[in-house]
């Protein structure tokens, strides 16, 4: 067997992440006792996502605790690495269930609207954008290069665009009493929020399936593993993500000679090398074969 593990990422500071969670409490609090007060759908809608997006944020929170701290061990022989991926994968799934719950409602208020306190609305919705926009600064670095912080920063961003919406209906309801704004606003928001999630939720679910990543073809791996004059047949490939920055392939490797172990190492560092630099596969495990009566399909069909 052949082990390549290569390892380049970054290692990310919690401390925005908490203060981000500290921030999102406060307007929530804050939105829903507004809500309430002023009869705006809109702004509970905000406080209900601004909700979610602190449990989502705490989820992110530990994963991202659990990620750095928690070592393979015998029975955990992967440690805690895809804790950020199924904390993206709650973060997206939950988000999408409140905007459907939220848009449901809004048509319900949109066809009875209803005279809101437009003032209340204002000061609080200035108040969202500007703890998001700062939390989104704190996040949008590490949001770069990792999916759980992605998600966290999407939750904060959209966030900070709703109650950018939440205060352009404050300001209609005031000064031309369009209090149907209110439900429109709400509906819009949620299918941002579906919009927004999305390609979070798939992207955890195929690292979670052990899907190939989308710029891998495994047709074009094997092509290049065959370029090499040593090798006779690549076969049983399995390729997959562990988190946002390991990929592993697995796969049995045919050779024209019955090479020497010492040889075999030498060729795997050459396969190795080239996999890292053209396809940024960074784990590799090779099965050497010489004869062997198998089956020698690309991908093995149990």
């Amino acid at each position: 067997m052949s082990h390549n593990h290569s390892h380049s990422h970054t290692t990310l500071s919690g401390t925005n992440l908490l203060l981000s969670i500290v921030l999102n409490i406060l307007i929530t609090t804050a939105q829903v006792i507004g809500g309430f007060i002023s009869g705006s759908l809109a702004l509970i809608s905000d406080a209900v996502h601004n909700f979610s997006d602190v449990i989502s944020l705490i989820i992110s929170y530990i994963a991202n605790i659990l990620t750095r701290k928690k070592k393979q061990t015998k029975q955990y022989t992967f440690g805690y690495k895809r804790a950020e991926i199924i904390a993206a994968f709650i973060n997206a799934a939950t988000l999408i269930v409140v905007a459907i719950f939220l848009g449901i409602e809004a048509v319900k208020r949109f066809s009875a609207p209803i005279e809101i306190e437009s003032n209340l609305v204002i000061w609080l919705a200035i108040l969202g954008i500007a703890a998001n926009g700062f939390s989104v600064l704190l996040l949008k670095k590490d949001a770069q290069s990792n999916l759980n912080m992605r998600s966290a920063y999407i939750h904060l961003l959209s966030d900070m665009l709703t109650s950018v919406a939440v205060l352009i209906g404050g300001i209609l309801m005031k000064y031309y009493q369009i209090y149907w704004v209110d439900g429109l606003l709400t509906l819009i928001i949620s299918v941002y929020l579906i919009y927004l999630s999305w390609d979070i939720l798939i992207s955890s679910v195929k690292i979670l399936m052990l899907f190939a990543p989308k710029h891998i073809m495994i047709d074009n791996v094997a092509t290049e593993v065959l370029k090499i004059n040593e090798v006779k047949n690549i076969h049983h490939v399995h390729i997959w993500q562990l988190n946002d920055h390991d990929i592993h392939i697995e796969a049995h490797i045919e050779f024209m000679n019955d090479i020497k172990l010492s040889e075999f190492d030498i060729i795997c560092e050459t396969i190795e090398t080239m996999l890292l630099e053209k396809f940024h596969i960074n784990h590799c495990n090779f099965q050497p074969e010489f004869k062997r009566d198998d089956l020698k399909e690309l991908i093995k069909q149990d």
